[in-house]
């Protein structure tokens, strides 16, 4: 069975981000598991002195790089992704590159009537820098706006439009990470490209 890590893209104890992954986590259960990956305990970003990254990154890394895709939930904060997150990916391309290669599903969920449709096209500009260089799903957006209202007591998404879309942006979404498993003839020289690439380093001919 696919195994897919559910990315919440926040640091918020009370977000409908990690209810809507928890919502797919428990309604697509029979197809795949998706595993629920926190980032609210990750240490603010600086590069460590002696480079040794820290364990809660190292163990989110692992788990990615194990996984068959990512699915990403994030919120839009001031038409952008939260810095948490932002803080998050920093440090999963920061000496380790998990994401390299990886099929990525971005979905969002916001109180406003976006449903962090900024945020989105934002992350998947992040993902596509050099010391990421994830596969993203084109064409995917899963917008879930007025978050606060669009689920049940029990969890469960309240619109079955939303879940017929969801529903097929995931089965899109499989198939994609068959896909992607197939493109493996680049992935050394890309891994090599990010664990060369610095922004420091003087540009050469």
């Amino acid at each position: 069975m696919t195994h897919l890590i559910g990315l919440v893209g926040t640091n918020s104890e009370q977000s409908t981000n990690r209810k809507l992954l928890q919502f797919m986590q428990h309604h697509f259960s029979e197809t795949a598991t998706i595993e629920l990956v926190e980032i609210k305990d990750l240490p603010l970003f600086n590069k460590p002195a002696d480079g040794v990254i820290p364990q809660e990154v190292q163990f989110i890394a692992d788990k990615i790089e194990a996984a068959d895709g990512v699915i990403i939930s994030t919120p839009e904060y001031d038409h952008s992704v939260p810095a948490s997150l932002i803080n998050a990916l920093n440090w999963l391309s920061y000496g380790i590159y998990p994401f390299v290669d990886k099929a990525v599903m971005i979905t969002g969920a916001s109180y406003g009537v976006l449903g962090s449709s900024r945020a989105q096209l934002h992350l998947k500009q992040i993902l596509d820098a050099p010391e990421l260089k994830a596969r993203i799903m084109p064409s995917s957006e899963f917008l879930l706006s007025h978050s606060l209202q669009a689920f049940n007591p029990d969890g469960r998404l309240a619109s079955e439009e939303q879940i017929i879309k969801l529903e097929g942006l995931f089965e899109d979404f499989l198939s994609f990470v068959s896909m992607t498993k197939q493109l493996t003839h680049a992935h050394t020289i890309n891994k090599q490209v990010a664990e060369n690439f610095s922004w420091e380093k003087p540009y050469k001919e």
